[in-house]
Parts: structure tokens; C-alpha cells; sequence
């Protein structure tokens, strides 16, 4: 509910402060006194409209999504619409977006002036049958909990079952594809490290001869050996690291020549040829690893191409095991439904009637299964389409069905305002919408402007707008507002007669609703 609204500098209202009850509340005055402005600062101060006051201010009890809108809750969340050099919005001081803000106070603030066809949508009208249903049979609640649970795996695997018979349209190419990359790999049999160790083979081969004609001639050192080991001895030198460097060297040397020896037996061609292929491999795939990884790749691929006829056969097993269970659920759903309606329908037309509407009609059809079962409700007034309608007629047909929703309900269902929903009304008609305004009242805060007095006798906080030199707004007391609704049956100049039906009103109002 809203708590406490503050608003400053709008048109005619310098300031003005209101603290909000439960219930239903009505806004009364002149012509001219400011009550609309009233009603669309209030509707500014949380969001829903654009005014250009200082500052429009309400004080809150709902709880907003922190997680996605970064704004923690307090015990009473404060909305705030500031205007300086531009306007700017605020949550718990916390500055916000306008969009964020409507966002959040639609959720539990409806403004009922305008055609929003929402209460009449399908899916609403099957919520409304289905929260009446639940009221006495908890099954349903938990039936329709399954129904929507399988609903949405079924979708999840028809939509997987798509995927794979898509696939399997070009499942003979992928698999052909496959096949003939990995063989353009295979075919060439590729080995890590192999490119490094062919080129230095290449660099070998280039470079043979000269290097044994260079090993032939530094053999020639060898034959000095037995002179400088004896000059050695001579010094009196130790001469054994001079016989190991002339060890170590000639091992070099024969190792070399035995492997410049199984050269002989290498196909220059082949090493070329070899090393070509590999260098195509790698301008391909960017290197052997890339390349053998993507023969991987492809392998696995081809792997799952195989499997895909077995998954299809499993998907469909369940798909249709699923729908066979989802169809006995929605069977159900329907029967209940079917049962439900009769009684809806004629609750509903209780309230058409009280408000002085034609008969409506509320019918079941049966469509392509989605999450709530195989039934679209359709509600139509007997007579006219719900979009050839006036306003007038449309928001009192919306009235009874948030009525007939309210008998239901478990909890409080946010705020609802309305403007002059009596207007060119009847006193009988007039009362009749008081009557359900009130009915609604036990499950909403409700803010209507009102001019006729059967509506404002009703109200649970009676609120006066006036105008002397600035728009002013005052709560009245009982004796104040028996004066106001006689001010609103005879005008300024206010008779015995007025004072008398509004006192007789007023009273019977209140006696009707200590019943």
C-alpha cells in the first residue's frame, strides 16, 4: 500500500502532505479544486505519469527485486520524483531510471482510467477459474504446478528433437565431410616434432661431403699424437688430458662419419617430398598439433553423427511418454475447469448486475496444448465486443472481474486508482459500484475521485481538495464529511433536505458494514 505521499510547487498546490490507510479512499471537491492533479502527482511520485513538481513523494510498503535493480528494501521504501534543472527519480535516496521505477510500481499499483485489456487475456482468465478451484481442492494447485513443469521439459525436448532431425537432413554430408578431412590428415600420417628432425636431416645432406673431406683432412692431426705426448713427457708434463681431448675428438669423429654413412642410404627426394607434405599441413592448419587436433575435432564429430539415431529414438520415447502424461493432466485440468465455469459465470453476473452491466458470457475452448493445459477461456458481454465497449461500461466490467478474482485471493493484491469510475452514473448505479468498490477493498487500497455521493459515503478515509488562493487537501472527520456529501447532493448552498439524506446515508453505510 501506499503509506504517506508528500507533494511541493505543483500547478495549483504549493504543498500538501497525506497519510494513507487500508481500504478505500476518496478524493472529493469542486470542480477545479485539483483532484486530478492530485491523483497524477501521486501517480508521478512512484512513476506512472510525468508532472512537473518540485517534488512528489510516496512513502511505500512493497518490496522490490534487489538482485535486479541493485536497490536494497527498507521497512518502508520511499519514491521520489525531484525536479530542479530536470527531473530526476529516486528509491531510498538511491537515484534510478523513470522506466525502472514504473517497472517496479507496476507490479503493484494498476491505473484503472485507462483500456488495459490484460484482466480479459486468456491466460488471466483461465489464472482467475484456476485460483477459485484452488480454494477448495489443493490438488488442483499442485496438478496445474505439474502440468506446467512437464509442459516446459516437453518443450525443451521437441525443441531438441528439431535440432536433430535438421541434422539429420545433411547428416550423410557432415558425416562424408568428416570423413574426407580427417583423410586428408590421415593420408599423410603426420608426427610431432617430425618437421624439426627431417629439416636437419635436409641441412645434412646439403653439406655431406664437405664435411667428410673436412673430417679426412683433421684427421691428419692424429699422426702427430705420439710427437706431442713425448715432447710432453719431456717438459714433464702430465699428458693424460691431451690423450682425452685426442680421445674425445676421434669418437667425434667417427660417430659423425658412421652417421654421414647411413646418409647414404636416405632418399634426398623422399626427405623433400616428405618435408613438402608436412608444409602443406601446417599452411593449412597453422601447425602439426593444430592439425592433428582438428582431426580430432572431426573424429569426435563423426562419432556423434553415429549416435544421432539413437538419440532421436530416446527423445522420442520420452517426448511421447511426457505427452501422453501431460495430456491425462491437462484432461484433468479441464474437467475441473468445465466444473468451475458454470459457478464463475454466475458470480460474475451477481456483479454485472449489482453494477448495472448486461450478462456476460465465459466460455471454454480448446486449442494446441501450451503450459496451462488445452483450454483458452474467452469472456465476452452479451451483446457487444469488449473493444466496442464505452469506458464507462469496460471499467465497471473490469470491476467484476477483479471481484469475482478478490473471492479468491490469499493475500493483498497492491493498489488500484481510478478516476470519477461514477461519472454520468445513476445514484443506484452509483452505489452499486461503491458496493463492489468496497467488496474489492478487502484485498486492495483503492484511490477514486469521486463527485456522487453514494460512492463517497462508502469510502474508508474521505479526503476534501478545495481551492482558496492555492489548491489545499484536509482528511475529514464524520461530521465533515456528512457536510461534504450534502455539499455534493445540493451544491454551495447546502439544505436541510441534503444534510439530512447525507447523514441518512452515511449512517446506513456504516451500519451495513458493521453487518
Amino acid at each position: 500500500m501506499i503509506e504517506r505521499f508528500y507533494l511541493k510547487e505543483f500547478l495549483t498546490f504549493k504543498e500538501a502532505e497525506l497519510e494513507f490507510k487500508p481500504g478505500l479512499i476518496v478524493f472529493t471537491g469542486p470542480s477545479g479544486s485539483g483532484k486530478s492533479i492530485l491523483m497524477r502527482s501521486i501517480l508521478a511520485s512512484v512513476g506512472q505519469d510525468g508532472v512537473d513538481a518540485s517534488v512528489c513523494e510516496s512513502s511505500v510498503s512493497w518490496q522490490m527485486d534487489e538482485e535486479e535493480y541493485g536497490i536494497d528494501n527498507e521497512p518502508t521504501n520511499i519514491f521520489r520524483h525531484v525536479k530542479k534543472e530536470k527531473i530526476s527519480y529516486f528509491i531510498n535516496n538511491q537515484r534510478t531510471s523513470k522506466s525502472s521505477m514504473e517497472s517496479i510500481s507496476s507490479a503493484h499499483l494498476r491505473h484503472l482510467s485507462l483500456k488495459d485489456y490484460s484482466d480479459f487475456d486468456p491466460v488471466s482468465l483461465i489464472g482467475l477459474l484456476d485460483e477459485r478451484i484452488a480454494l477448495s481442492n489443493a490438488e488442483h494447485k499442485s496438478r496445474l504446478e505439474e502440468h506446467k513443469t512437464k509442459f516446459l521439459e516437453y518443450k525443451k525436448l521437441t525443441d531438441e528433437l528439431k535440432i536433430i532431425e535438421e541434422q539429420e537432413k545433411k547428416l550423410s554430408e557432415l558425416k562424408e565431410f568428416a570423413a574426407y578431412e580427417m583423410g586428408k590428415i590421415d593420408v599423410i600420417k603426420p608426427v610431432l616434432g617430425e618437421d624439426e628432425s627431417l629439416n636437419l636431416i635436409k641441412k645434412q645432406l646439403s653439406k655431406k661431403e664437405k664435411i667428410e673431406e673436412s673430417i679426412h683432412a683433421a684427421q691428419g692431426l692424429f699422426g702427430y699424437e705420439p710427437q706431442v705426448s713425448n715432447a710432453l713427457s719431456m717438459l714433464e708434463i702430465e699428458s693424460s688430458f691431451f690423450d682425452d681431448a685426442m680421445n674425445e675428438l676421434r669418437s667425434v669423429f667417427e660417430s659423425s662419419l658412421e652417421q654421414l654413412e647411413e646418409l647414404e642410404e636416405v632418399s634426398v627426394e623422399g626427405v623433400l617430398d616428405r618435408i613438402e607434405q608436412l608444409s602443406e599441413l601446417k599452411r593449412r592448419y597453422g601447425g602439426i598439433a593444430e592439425a592433428l587436433e582438428y582431426r580430432e575435432q572431426k573424429a569426435k564429430e563423426l562419432e556423434s553423427y553415429e549416435t544421432i539415431e539413437h538419440s532421436k529414438g530416446d527423445l522420442t520415447q520420452n517426448i511421447a511418454k511426457l505427452m501422453s502424461e501431460l495430456q491425462n493432466l491437462a484432461e484433468e485440468l479441464s474437467r475441473m475447469r468445465s466444473k468451475e465455469i458454470e459457478i464463475s459465470l454466475e458470480k460474475l453476473n451477481g456483479y454485472l448486475t449489482m453494477l448495472y452491466l448486461r450478462p456476460a458470457s465465459l466460455s471454454i475452448e480448446k486449442v494446441d496444448h501450451h503450459a496451462y493445459g488445452l483450454d483458452r477461456v474467452v469472456l465476452g458481454l452479451e451483446g457487444t465486443k469488449l473493444e466496442k465497449l464505452s469506458s464507462g461500461e469496460f471499467n465497471r466490467l473490469r470491476l467484476a472481474l477483479l471481484a469475482l478474482r478478490v473471492e479468491s485471493m490469499q493475500e493483498q493484491g497492491g493498489v488500484l486508482m481510478l478516476d470519477e469510475i461514477d461519472a454520468n452514473l445513476s445514484g443506484e448505479e452509483s452505489m452499486s459500484v461503491a458496493k463492489v468498490l468496497r467488496h474489492l477493498a478487502r484485498c486492495y487500497q483503492i484511490f477514486v475521485i469521486s463527485h456522487q455521493p453514494q460512492l463517497t459515503s462508502m469510502g474508508e478515509q474521505h479526503f476534501l481538495i478545495y481551492k482558496d488562493d492555492e489548491s489545499r487537501v484536509r482528511e475529514l472527520n464524520d461530521a465533515q464529511r456528512i457536510e461534504e456529501i450534502a455539499r455534493i447532493i445540493s451544491g454551495e448552498g447546502i439544505s436541510d433536505e441534503a444534510i439530512g439524506f447525507a447523514k441518512e446515508l452515511f449512517e446506513r453505510v456504516r451500519m451495513e458494514n458493521k453487518e
